[in-house]
């Protein structure tokens, strides 16, 4: 049974860091495009991050310069290492693997940026 556990989330104040962690399991995680997404109170979920199997990554404009998404394949695991993070970057965040045949979630873990 494929598994996506997020860990990490948590309240900082603005401008703190925190790191993200998804593991996957190791039958989909080695030929997965590996993402990160993120939902709002009151928002659609939008994309935040992505890690291919071939190390490149991508972000969106928002994230960009703040956030760094990793993956670690002996561990089958990915990370969001974010900084420098403010009030709007607060969601759910979720882990997504896009594997050649199908695409996961995992149940999502919770960011809030607030003083």
């Amino acid at each position: 049974q494929v598994q996506l556990v997020e860990s990490g989330g948590g309240l900082v104040q603005p401008g703190g860091s925190l790191r993200l962690s998804c593991v996957a399991s190791e039958d989909i995680f080695a030929t997965s495009i590996m993402n990160w997404y993120r939902q709002a109170p009151g928002k659609q979920r939008e994309w935040v991050a992505t890690s291919t199997t071939q190390n490149t990554t991508d972000y969106r404009h928002s994230v960009k310069d703040r956030f760094a998404i990793s993956r670690d394949n002996a561990k089958n695991t990915v990370y969001l290492q974010m900084s420098s993070l403010k009030p709007e970057d607060t969601a759910v965040y979720y882990c997504h693997a896009q594997s050649p045949r199908a695409f996961y979630w995992g149940q999502g873990t919770q960011v809030t940026v607030s003083s």
